[in-house]
């Protein structure tokens, strides 16, 4: 692991000071590398905390420009880059309020061709994406590679979230074998749900880098922000899961048309 400057050690003193956390757990964050797709309301949120939390090094994966319907819910914007590329801006963003980590900004979205490449070289991944495509992409080489996958979604005011870790979890296929067409523009959002949902991605990508506390490991948080209820479920391998052909049952209760990355 690497060790910590004095800049380091004064800039995450508050977290450091966490029971369970100290100055190793403050290594291992410095000595990652977490992917983040779709860096949207949710993926760009999520990638702002992890980058004050001290991951070393973020990975930016999202293609496409700003618009001017993003503002309200994409943090790491400004008003003069609507009309460029967003994940450019997003690097720029998080290099100003950290600049002792790496990031990289890749003004793609997750393909066939890449995707492997990408998860080779990342500890964690965090799907933020807003498509079915991209989210089944990442899901397939996360298990191919063995590296955990923060699983995150939105519509309207309801989220889900859940880890899935490779041997130990069902992955995001056993979750949900249907994935239907969506239209990414047919829903409304609000800003505080993506952040909301965006501040819980960070953190359980955190705990996992981290071993602290208890990630959503085979289980799934399911939030209605409208009227603030909770639930955690338990989904369970699908013996015919064509992705990574665990074993015992499948997830029915919470249908994959309801949620999004945005």
């Amino acid at each position: 692991m690497l060790n910590l400057t004095p800049i380091e050690l004064e800039r995450y003193s508050r977290q450091i000071m966490l029971p369970g956390f100290g100055e190793e757990a403050q290594q291992r964050l410095k000595s990652a590398t977490a992917l983040v797709s779709g860096v949207g309301g949710l993926g760009g949120t999520a990638a702002l905390y992890l980058a004050v939390a001290g991951v070393g090094r973020i990975i930016l994966v999202r293609g496409g420009d700003l618009r001017l319907d993003d503002m309200n819910r994409q943090i790491l914007m400004t008003h003069d880059w609507v009309g460029k590329p967003r994940v450019d801006k997003a690097k720029e963003t998080l290099e100003q309020i950290n600049p002792d980590i790496k990031i990289e900004a890749i003004a793609e979205y997750i393909t066939p061709e890449n995707v492997d490449s990408l998860v080779q070289q990342s500890d964690i991944a965090l799907d933020c994406a807003h498509n079915f495509d991209e989210r089944n992409l990442l899901n397939a080489a996360s298990v191919r590679w063995g590296k955990p996958m923060v699983e995150a979604a939105m519509n309207s005011m309801e989220a889900y979230l859940t880890t899935i870790v490779p041997g130990l979890t069902p992955c995001l296929s056993c979750l949900f074998p249907e994935k239907p067409d969506w239209d990414r523009r047919g829903f409304g959002v609000l800003g505080a749900v993506s952040g909301t949902l965006a501040c819980l991605t960070a953190l359980e990508a955190i705990k996992v880098l981290t071993g602290l506390g208890t990630p959503l490991f085979s289980q799934l948080l399911t939030m209605d922000l409208n009227s603030m209820e909770f639930a955690k479920r338990h989904p369970y391998h699908d013996p015919n899961c064509p992705v990574c052909g665990s074993s015992s049952g499948s997830l029915t209760e919470q249908p994959m048309t309801a949620f999004v990355g945005h």
